[in-house]
């Protein structure tokens, strides 16, 4: 295994040039022999932590192995992942970026990203529909999904939910987490409301409101990020959340009593894709490398460490994983919402939200 150095953000503004240059004429590509890309070297954004370390495990090891290349990764989340790009425009620093909400859209649109044809992925045959769909519109294919539905306290002196609307049920009243709109998925589990209730994304002003009101009258809590709603569960009497289901076994690694819904009209999910930084000298390389992610030894990884619910069908996975994600048809049925709709229409329904809550 290669060794390789983990970026700051700002390492990589300041030093940019001169660590491609540095790790390209490193120690490391006399061990790659005669490999194909030895000695060349790709940027990567990863999002730190866990995710990082199966990523290694997952992608970066098996793709330094075989093709003698070098991975640099750079820890970035989606938003500031997208200002770097776009600040990099004219001299892009960047080969492979991931976004996780819905930041490709943005960036395909502005000429950030550039695009991919199915075909220059070997993997794309073995695809679920959702995967490639944003091929399209320039946007990378989707590597890995998190399914979006209920996250239920078993524990809960009421019967286990069934649908979105179960929200709003007298017997879950007090005992409420909704995720505030400034993360995706409370943003997204919003949509799911929405159609539920029958306004759908056009207008879903009433599914906004009723929120709202839960919030408002205490009927509900309301938490910004992930370790929050760890928190709501184990300390503040939780029994219902909207929220995705790599994270319910986030919650029963840590030994809380939840299991996760899949509401009767169905879930949505936070998709992660991969993209190809436009105006980078090795774009091969960097398709190539996204090929890796695509893998199903690759999907595997993921899905048996942190969850997430692989998008090629050609992934084998242990029972044990297989009942803690969806796979093959269960996912054909996710609800996707169009990014740019999403993009254009959240600003109005954060406001709309946070005059409510604020009540």
């Amino acid at each position: 295994m290669n060794t390789r150095r983990i970026l700051t953000t700002g390492a990589l503004v300041a030093t940019g040039a001169l660590v491609l240059a540095g790790c390209a004429a490193g120690d490391d590509s006399a061990s790659s022999g005669d490999k194909e890309f030895a000695g060349e070297t790709i940027v990567v954004t990863s999002f730190g932590g866990d995710w990082e370390k199966a990523f290694i495990e997952a992608v970066v090891d098996p793709f330094e192995e075989e093709t003698g290349a070098k991975v640099e990764l750079i820890t970035l989340y989606s938003a500031d992942a997208l200002a770097q790009v776009t600040a990099q425009k004219v001299s892009p620093q960047i080969d492979v970026v991931h976004f996780s909400g819905g930041q490709e859209f943005t960036a395909a649109a502005d000429g950030l990203i550039a695009p991919i044809a199915a075909d220059e992925l070997s993997e794309s045959g073995d695809l679920i529909d959702l995967a490639t769909a944003g091929l399209e519109r320039g946007e990378g294919p989707v590597i890995q999904l998190a399914p979006i539905g209920l996250v239920y306290n078993t524990e809960a002196d009421a019967p286990a939910p069934t649908s979105w609307l179960d929200l709003f049920d007298e017997a879950y009243a007090g005992h409420v987490a909704l995720t505030d709109f400034s993360n995706t998925y409370g943003v997204l589990s919003m949509l799911r409301v929405a159609d539920a209730l029958g306004g759908g994304i056009d207008d879903p002003s009433q599914a906004i409101t009723d929120l709202g009101a839960l919030a408002s009258s205490g009927d509900a809590i309301v938490v910004p990020t992930s370790p929050d709603l760890q928190t709501a569960f184990a300390q503040r009497d939780t029994w219902l959340a909207p929220y995705a289901m790599d994270y319910a076994g986030t919650l029963q690694d840590a030994g809380l009593p939840v299991e996760f819904i899949v509401p009767e009209e169905g879930v949505t999910a936070s998709l992660i894709t991969a993209n190809v930084v436009e105006g980078r000298d090795n774009p091969d390389l960097a398709k190539l490398f996204i090929d890796f992610e695509l893998r199903p030894e690759a999907q595997a990884v993921f899905a048996e460490s942190m969850r997430y619910s692989p998008v090629n069908t050609k992934t084998e996975l242990s029972d044990e994983a297989a009942d803690a994600v969806l796979t093959g048809d269960e996912l054909e049925t996710v609800v996707v919402y169009a990014p740019g709709d999403v993009a254009a229409s959240r600003p109005a329904w954060t406001d709309e939200w946070n005059a409510l809550i604020t009540k």
